[in-house]
């Protein structure tokens, strides 16, 4: 009997038995679903996860002071106000490493924070953080301006009350009319009560972050009001120096390894320094770093969905043994007109082959839907790859053969008289 025979009949078999057929796939179905779901949304998440890392720009270089002598499982940022002033990052040395490695570095952003708080004008709010930058800011971290100017160098040597605010403030509180809005005083009250006032020179496109994504309603939404960090210091009342600030390596430079010698730099400061050492990462070896992590739990997750495809496989195993029960009659008929054992065993194979097949491209079909579905709940809708695709299938035929072989072999090796005899 030839390969597309044994399909016919397989398929044919299906088909007279369609309830115990879809019971036999059902535990295929959800295990292949379960897999290439978590797969896809696994994927999704990682890509949205990273081009959000790659917004804030792919060849950053984070440094930041840490205590000696105890160990880290990732950054671990201080407030200057738990450093104390005396073991701070300097001007001084940040100017210094910025000379020592002037090709190297395309931009140093520095920042301070002030403080939550609300903008107010008239009876119109919004949700604001005060923060202050240096100049390089925003281009580090790729803050686009779509109005009016960024911060200037003499905004900061003057510590000028200036700001750049979100082009989401100016909708909330000017109509969206940016052009009205520059020039005009933006008061803000800060959650410590305190009142400042800044004038608005430019305004910036708002790019919603995972922080942002749990406000209420875009009305809530927390934005960034950027002032000059000299401003900032001053209002904060902080110290001089910075516990961490962001380079950002030139387009030529291997990042991951400036990383490690713009910390070894500025260790030179810290030589006698008992408490505190610098240590820098860069965002491609968190982004590489992040990517491993997800996936391996999207790999975890999947070994412990694909638990219910050895549970699928067992009930294909029983299904399989009790056809060749209840076909033992026609087994040695097959057998007395010259059947052999290897076609009577090749036609058991395929019809197992043929039920799991099924089972699998169903609960591929499901699987993408869901894990569509899921990836789009998380903003980055994503469809299965075709690895994953490919992978679903084939291991859909694998254990068809697995689990179908024992009950083809015991067909084949049946007694053609006894199973003649069978009632």
């Amino acid at each position: 009997m030839s390969l597309w025979e044994n399909i016919r009949l397989a398929w044919e078999g299906l088909k007279a038995n369609k309830m115990r057929s879809l019971l036999t796939m059902l535990g295929i179905i959800i295990g292949i679903a379960s897999v290439i779901g978590i797969l896809t949304v696994g994927s999704g998440m990682s890509g949205k996860v990273t081009s959000s890392m790659s917004s804030l720009g792919a060849t950053n270089i984070t440094v930041y002071l840490r205590e000696r002598d105890r160990e880290y499982e990732g950054i671990e940022m201080f407030g200057s106000d738990g450093i104390g002033a005396e073991n701070l990052m300097t001007n001084e040395m940040i100017e210094a490493l910025r000379a020592r490695y002037a090709g190297e570095i395309a931009g140093v952003a520095l920042s301070q924070g002030v403080g939550g708080g609300k903008a107010a004008l008239g009876r119109r709010y919004a949700n604001v953080s005060v923060t202050g930058v240096s100049t390089d800011y925003f281009d580090v971290n790729s803050v686009t301006i779509s109005r009016g100017r960024a911060l200037l160098a003499r905004d900061l040597d003057g510590s000028r009350g200036v700001a750049v605010v979100s082009d989401r403030l100016v909708s909330s509180l000017y109509g969206g009319d940016q052009d009205a809005a520059l020039g005009q005083e933006l008061v803000v009250t800060l959650d410590s009560g305190e009142i400042e006032t800044f004038g608005i020179v430019g305004v910036y496109q708002y790019e919603a972050t995972f922080a942002g994504m749990g406000a209420s309603s875009e009305k809530d939404v927390t934005t960034d009001v950027y002032i000059p960090v000299t401003t900032a210091k001053k209002l904060a009342n902080a110290d001089e120096g910075y516990a961490s600030f962001t380079l950002c390596a030139s387009a030529e430079t291997d990042s991951t390894q400036f990383a490690a010698e713009a910390a070894d730099f500025l260790n030179r400061y810290y030589e006698n320094n008992q408490d505190y050492e610098v240590s820098a990462v860069s965002m491609e070896s968190m982004m590489d770093s992040l990517n491993t992590i997800m996936g391996t739990i999207s790999v975890a997750l999947s070994v412990i969905a694909g638990i219910s495809l050895l549970v699928g496989g067992i009930g294909v195993m029983n299904i399989m043994l009790v056809s060749v029960t209840e076909r033992t009659r026609e087994i040695g008929t097959r057998k007395a007109l010259g059947a052999t054992n290897g076609a009577i065993r090749l036609q058991f194979v395929v019809e197992s082959m043929i039920v799991c097949l099924i089972g699998g491209v169903i609960g591929m079909l499901l699987g993408a839907a869901l894990g569509y579905f899921g990836s789009s709940l998380l903003g980055a809708p994503t469809l299965p790859s075709l690895s994953s695709i490919a992978l679903a299938v084939g291991f859909s035929l694998a254990i068809g053969v697995f689990f179908g072989y024992y009950p083809a072999n015991k067909a084949a090796r049946l007694d053609p008289i006894e199973a003649l005899r069978y009632e």
